[in-house]
């Protein structure tokens, strides 16, 4: 019976991104069913065989050793905030271990796009991607990118797509954000819950945040614009400067000559066609400038999202001591948790966690469910460890859009900021689509 309702669960899931759609005509069906195809083969993968998980967590390794070299010049600089792996000391400094690597990450990414190696990986990645899931290809990277980088740190790197990608294409990344985590911190994940459902969550996540993101808010991408921009490249259409007849022929004349060079000769010729670059360390020193302006934007606007959360929790306690926004969403989300196929007792339970996740983050539900989460049943431990591995909660919220603020113009930011409520959606139902499609295998 429950896994019957389990699997009710998940087509009534995917049955409301159509219903909170804001272009229901718009969605890709095929795509969208490729994606579940996808992700219930990986889960099935993933919850079957071990060499799955550790793939997974190798790749999310790999970004947390970036992660911890960063803290290598932040404890140079301020030796008593944070220790040599950012967790230290307790509590977590969230200025320093979230947002100050992001002083060496942007830095990092910039140079591998000066030099031109980002925006190739990007290209053969997301071609790759982009066939088995239908869907653009800078959108399908980023899906895998943030899943490990982190939605500020992610955005930040892609800041030259961000700002040539129309409207739209910005919101769709806005709300795939909300469901992203960082390798830095899984290392922590794991050693409050059980670890293989963190590694089981990390990719799940990401292909449904692509699932979801589509479906709340579908954008027609055509051929051109499904492009992979380099250093260089014009922040619009309009920036593109115009050649008198004379220097379009020299132009021309120096693009055929490199052309028709050999191969191995183009490798240190300079294309006559790629955008002319700024000077190395001016380059990186704007880049470095940058990436702490936008330190700046998140850090307010997070304080200004949690701050304006507890002040309507402030209001709505007096009218009753025990209500909260806290308490208004463990409601709301009794239904959706019953339908990962949970008793109504244990689903009882659940949704006031998820409530909890929502309001505050998935640090405070791990650190509650850490001691007595391994007696859990085996189903319950299951979807309950996937749904709170993500960043999707309110103060995520304030850190997207803040990052987005210090990226892209006004025209860009108030189509997101119009989208505030599909971006909290789209978290809560990437991380119930997850815990879904986990809760069919383990029992």
């Amino acid at each position: 019976m429950y896994l019957a309702v389990n699997i009710l669960g998940l087509l009534v899931f995917l049955a409301l991104g159509w219903v909170f759609s804001h272009d229901r005509k718009g969605i890709d069906w095929k795509s969208v069913g490729c994606m579940v195809v996808l992700n219930l083969a990986i889960t099935w993968l993933l919850t079957s065989f071990q060499w799955g998980r550790d793939a997974v967590k190798a790749a999310a390794d790999g970004f947390a050793w970036i992660v911890n070299i960063s803290y290598k010049g932040i404890n140079f600089a301020v030796a008593n905030w944070v220790g040599p792996t950012g967790t230290d000391p307790a509590p977590v400094n969230f200025i320093v271990s979230a947002l100050l690597p992001i002083l060496l990450i942007v830095p990092l990414f910039d140079i591998l796009t000066y030099i031109g190696f980002l925006p190739w990986i990007i290209k053969w990645i997301g071609r790759g991607l982009s066939f088995v899931t239908r869907r653009p290809k800078f959108e399908t990277f980023y899906a895998v990118e943030m899943m490990f980088l982190g939605n500020t740190e992610a955005l930040a790197v892609s800041k030259i797509q961000l700002q040539r990608m129309k409207a739209g294409r910005n919101v769709t990344l806005a709300m795939m954000s909300m469901s992203c985590v960082t390798a830095a911190i899984i290392g922590s994940y794991i050693q409050m819950v059980p670890g293989e459902f963190v590694i089981t969550a990390i990719p799940l996540n990401c292909i449904n945040a692509l699932i979801v993101s589509h479906m709340l808010y579908p954008v027609t991408v055509t051929k051109d614009e499904d492009v992979i921009y380099t250093l260089g490249d014009p922040a619009s259409e309009d920036d593109v400067p115009e050649l008198t007849e004379a220097e379009q022929q020299a132009k021309d004349k120096a693009v055929a000559e490199y052309n028709a060079l050999p191969w191995y000769k183009k490798i240190y010729k300079h294309d006559p066609a790629a955008p002319k670059k700024e000077p190395f360390f001016s380059f990186l020193g704007d880049s470095i400038l940058g990436a702490g302006k936008l330190i700046l934007i998140i850090t307010a606007n997070v304080i200004a999202f949690v701050a304006l959360a507890g002040l309507i929790d402030a209001f709505l306690g007096m009218i009753w001591d025990k209500l909260s926004l806290e308490s208004i969403l463990g409601v709301v989300m009794y239904v959706p948790a019953w339908l990962l196929g949970l008793d109504p007792g244990t689903a009882w339970e659940f949704s006031q966690l998820m409530g909890l996740k929502l309001v505050t983050n998935e640090f405070v539900v791990m650190g509650q469910i850490t001691g007595e989460v391994a007696s859990y049943a085996a189903h319950y431990k299951a979807v309950l460890t996937v749904f709170i591995t993500s960043f999707a909660n309110f103060s995520t919220l304030g850190m997207v859009i803040g990052c987005f603020k210090g990226i892209v113009d006004k025209e860009k930011n108030d189509a997101i900021s119009k989208q505030v409520g599909r971006m909290l959606l789209s978290g809560i139902l990437v991380s119930l689509l997850s815990a879904a499609m986990v809760g069919l295998f383990v029992w």
